[in-house]
Formats: structure tokens, sequence, C-alpha cells
């Protein structure tokens, strides 16, 4: 049998050798927080004083940059503008989303997604118009680690990213691959890439800006709050709001 060349290879195969050795990099960071945990550890949050730590520096992070410059953001531009580009970007990650509903073999979710992406790439100038959903064609939104979920592999421990914000084990390691399977990767200009990656990070950090007020102002400890509300929420998508009897993955 004729070996398969390299350039018959597919590009997220090539690619394997770098999601190992970052997939490597957070087995490492897992393990290395297991200096952290005690006796008295949260069963259900054994990395929880790394995790606080990094929640802190998050919060410091977006109290002196990113809330800031998501509300100039949200007060500069009108309304129309900002809607637009939410809109870009959603029918951006509506690929992705697509791909992982095949690969869950959820049909109705990865047609619906499949005419989200025609319908408003070709009448919705690009995706700046959402005309699927005024059509009734809801979003499924998926990632890899939703798939993952979908075939059995465990969420593991709750854990708290530097910048990214709350996480699993499960889902921060398939991290790179949901990057490869991100449409902005395909941008090769990396300045150009760069600054669409920002913009989307403030619009995202926009759309939060009440219910992270309110959540400041309501919970009475805002890590365990965020945290139970994430992997509650987390337990929802995987299952689609089915959760098995005992609630876990």
């Amino acid at each position: 049998m004729k070996p398969r060349s390299p350039s018959s290879t597919p590009s997220a195969i090539r690619g394997a050798a770098p999601v190992l050795r970052r997939l490597g990099a957070v087995a490492f960071l897992v393990m290395a927080t297991g200096c952290a945990t005690g006796p008295n550890a949260n069963p259900a949050d054994p990395f929880e004083p790394f995790n606080r730590g990094v929640s802190r520096f998050n919060d410091t992070v977006d109290d002196a940059v990113l809330r800031p410059v998501a509300t100039a953001y949200r007060e500069v531009l009108p309304s129309p503008v900002r809607t637009g580009v939410n809109n870009f970007f959603g029918n951006l990650s509506d690929v992705w989303s697509f791909v992982n509903s095949v690969l869950q073999l959820k049909l109705q979710n990865s047609a619906e997604t499949f005419m989200r992406v025609n319908v408003n790439t070709v009448f919705g100038l690009g995706g700046l118009l959402d005309i699927a959903t005024e059509a009734g064609i809801d979003r499924h939104a998926e990632d890899f680690g939703q798939t993952l979920g979908r075939w059995g592999v465990p969420s593991g421990p709750y854990l708290v990213l530097p910048l990214l914000g709350p996480s699993t084990v499960r889902d921060a390691a398939v991290l790179p691959i949901d990057r490869q399977g991100d449409l902005l990767n395909a941008i090769h200009d990396i300045p150009v890439r760069n600054q669409i990656y920002v913009l989307r990070m403030i619009d995202a950090r926009s759309n939060l800006l009440r219910a992270g007020q309110l959540l400041d102002d309501a919970a009475l400890d805002k890590y365990s709050f965020t945290r139970d509300a994430f992997m509650q929420r987390r337990r929802n998508e995987v299952h689609d709001g089915n959760l098995p009897n005992d609630g876990n993955e």
C-alpha cells in the first residue's frame, strides 16, 4: 500500500504535534496545582486555591483594562454597529459549531447550523445581519469540549485559566483544537488577525457588562457563585439540558 504523502495529510493531523505539546502543558499545569490543594479541599474543586489566585488576577486585569475598554466601546459605537459586529463573529463561530454538531451526530442541529451559515453569509452581508434568527433558525453553539463530553469524556475538575476564565480540565486540554477550528486562524496577516481577535474579545466583554455588575452586587462569594453557575451551564450544554440521573458527565 502506497504511503500517504505529507501534502495529503489533513491540516488538523499535521498539527497534531503542537496540539500534543499543548495538551502536555495543560497536564503539567494541572499536576502543578496539586501542590496548592490541601486535605480540606472541595472535592468538586480540588484546585480551588490555585483557581482563586488566577481569578483574582483575572479580576485585576478586567477592572484595569477589559471593563473600561468594553464600557467605552459600548458608549462610543451605536447599537446597530455593535450588533453587526456581534452577528459577524457569531456567524464565524457557527462554522465550527456545525463541525462539532456533525461529530456529535446531531443531525437536526447540523442541518439548522448549516442553513444559518449560508443564509447569514449570503443574505446577511457576510454575517453582519442575523437573517437566520429572524427566520426562526436557532443557533446551536458547540465546541470540541462538548463533543468529547457527548461521547463520554468526563469534564474533570473546574479550572480557571489566566485571562480566559472558567473552564475544566477537559475543555482546557482541547483549546488548541478549538483554536484550529476558529476561522480567524486562517488569516495569515498576523497584525490584522490580532486586531480582529482583540475586537472580538472587546465585543464579548461588552455583552457581559450588565451581568458582571449584577454578579458583583449579588454574590457573597463571587468565585463560588461563578464556579457553580459555570459547571451547571456546562453540563447542560453537553447534555442539551437532559442531565443524567446522577447529574454527572
